[in-house]
């Protein structure tokens, strides 16, 4: 059974991951910038890269004794 502390810190980086890697996806598949001022390619692969370290680590927390 997870803690407190945990549930909550796996929850929010889940969240956190999962949104960052819609929002990128979004903003790519429109051909929008992902971040302003930056070249958009080395922009979205760090954003997705970062969206799924959150992820896993929001997964690893979750299965954790």
């Amino acid at each position: 059974m997870e803690s407190g502390p945990a549930i909550f810190a796996g929850g929010a980086f889940t969240l956190f991951g999962a949104a960052l890697l819609v929002w990128t996806g979004v903003r790519v598949a429109q051909g929008e910038p992902v971040a302003l001022g930056v070249a958009p390619r080395p922009a979205a692969v760090l954003a997705g890269l970062f969206g799924a370290a959150s992820l896993l680590l929001g997964i690893w927390c979750f299965g954790r004794p």
